[in-house]
């Protein structure tokens, strides 16, 4: 009886070491490789409020970014990348695809998800080739 419960304690003292960690480990974001993220740059606004696929106009992209909406990139799939920078203190990342707004790039860089939300520290971005 004795030995059973001792073996009990254990199993449960495991058992929530084991949530602890396996907890801690999945509130660190996974940010270990660089990821290739392809889609069209336009500002966030219009990605939530209108439920565009692309961008209405560079020029739409462009006026919006340059009055202070964040650019962000749209995959066709669906999923909106922000981009963020890697260093603290933070700093503003419309000035990397500002170039590109409106357009289709491929964009690589290292990836963090959150609350449903995923962001991208850019290491380089470029436009994408049109299909011949």
């Amino acid at each position: 009886m004795i030995r059973s419960y001792k073996l009990a304690v254990l199993v449960a003292l495991f058992g929530l070491l084991a949530l602890a960690f396996g907890d801690e480990a999945a509130k660190k974001p996974a940010a270990d490789k660089a990821v290739t993220v392809k889609g069209y740059v336009l500002d966030s606004a219009c990605a939530f409020t209108k439920g565009l696929k692309k961008p209405i106009s560079a020029e739409c992209a462009t006026a919006c970014a340059k009055g202070g909406s964040p650019l962000v990139i749209l995959t066709p799939a669906g999923e909106i990348y922000w981009p963020i920078s890697g260093d603290t203190p933070s700093t503003e990342q419309n000035s990397k695809l500002l170039p590109f707004a409106g357009q289709k790039v491929t964009a690589t860089g290292k990836v963090f998800k959150r609350g449903g939300s995923e962001a991208l520290v850019i290491d380089h971005v470029e436009a994408q080739v049109a299909a011949k």
